[in-house]
């Protein structure tokens, strides 16, 4: 029993050693935390502008919609 024990320590410390080493992932996840962080602040910057946008935008479409229901072609 002891030997089997020993055995699979054997074969799993390897695994576990480089499953804790590799960081094949960390930066991918700082790299878009940190994009995250620039979306907001930037929309924080610039949020009198993009409710500006927005409202003209959706204005336009309102005035589209109203125009297409009581066009009578």
């Amino acid at each position: 029993m002891l030997n089997a024990i020993n055995m699979f320590a054997a074969f799993v410390k390897p695994k576990l050693r480089a499953f804790f080493t590799k960081e094949n992932g960390e930066v991918n996840i700082v790299a878009i935390v940190v994009l995250i962080g620039i979306a907001i602040v930037l929309a924080i910057l610039f949020r009198s502008q993009i409710t500006r946008l927005l409202n003209t935008l959706f204005g336009q479409v309102e005035e589209t919609a109203k125009d297409a229901i009581t066009s009578t072609d």
